[in-house]
């Protein structure tokens, strides 16, 4: 099945016209998802449907490419191309703002994150797959002990560390943009193919993929030398170093499961529209940090 990367409406596998078509016809009600759409991703001029399918042919081409290869592309021209994402700029040599407007919004995002890694492991059969989300869901909200904390253990943590009591995260409410991107979110994980699912949610992984620089992004998501020294908190250091150390292994070991199930199922034209439309949320949601950064600023 083909679908819409901005609403994820279904088309019949290939069909490129009718899903061009649906592109132009949305864009001239002004819908903002698919006006943003067109204009990142085709062309920021008005267009003729017709005009439109060669352009979302090569789109869509993975050519001589994996899945794997094709994500991680649209992922670095997204967050990390000559302009990186403003999120990005400001992680580089953070502000303590910037690290709480992280700590406030990202907890309630990895709450929802674990109930879609959750929904994955419940909706296959596949055992390397549920082995694999067993893993993620102890990594990241469960943790191995004492000596081995969750991910969001250490994002607590690091919110301590900059001198806000873990019970007032935890009892702050998402903003607004936070909380219509985790539903959005959870709606894909309880709608959608569970590959589909698999790649829209661990790709986002790749944002502190360390290696994505050798693979033609412009910068890391934060600049190495504040894991040393005392630019941040040792908190700080330990919440991101985690992440920097990990999600090369968990986003490539997804990337390869995607890979391997999208094909053997044939379903990599909805995996690679769930994956686009859902980072278009995450772009939205790493502004919602900056949102919350603002509020500390002050």
């Amino acid at each position: 099945m083909t679908k819409c990367p901005a609403c994820l409406v279904g088309f019949a596998r290939a069909d490129f016209p009718a899903l061009a078509q649906h592109l132009v016809d949305r864009a001239e009600e002004s819908d903002p998802d698919h006006v943003r759409w067109l204009n990142q991703n085709l062309t920021r001029r008005k267009a003729e449907a017709q005009s439109l399918v060669p352009a979302l042919e090569a789109f869509f081409a993975l050519g001589n490419n994996t899945l794997t290869r094709w994500v991680k592309t649209r992922f670095i021209a997204k967050f990390f191309g000559k302009a990186p994402h403003p999120f990005v700029v400001a992680l580089q040599h953070p502000s303590r703002a910037t690290l709480l407007g992280y700590v406030f919004e990202h907890q309630h995002f990895l709450r929802q994150w674990v109930r879609s890694c959750a929904f994955i492991m419940a909706r296959t059969d596949r055992p390397e797959v549920i082995r694999y989300e067993l893993d993620n869901l102890n990594t990241e909200y469960g943790g191995f002990g004492p000596d081995r904390p969750a991910h969001y253990e250490l994002l607590l943590r690091m919110g301590e560390s900059l001198g806000v009591d873990r019970s007032i995260v935890l009892s702050t409410a998402p903003l607004p943009t936070t909380r219509r991107t985790i539903e959005q979110w959870n709606e894909m994980a309880t709608r959608e193919h569970w590959v589909s699912v698999l790649t829209a949610m661990h790709s986002l992984e790749l944002i502190a993929n360390r290696n994505l620089v050798d693979e033609g992004a412009s910068v890391h998501y934060f600049d190495p030398a504040i894991l040393s020294g005392n630019e941040i908190t040792p908190a700080a250091q330990g919440f991101l170093r985690e992440g920097y150390e990990a999600d090369v292994e968990h986003s490539d070991e997804a990337l390869a499961l995607a890979t391997r199930f999208s094909s053997e199922l044939g379903v990599v034209e909805e995996v690679q529209s769930v994956f686009l439309r859902s980072i278009d949320l995450f772009d939205d949601y790493l502004i919602a940090r900056l949102e919350r950064a603002v509020q500390f600023e002050a």
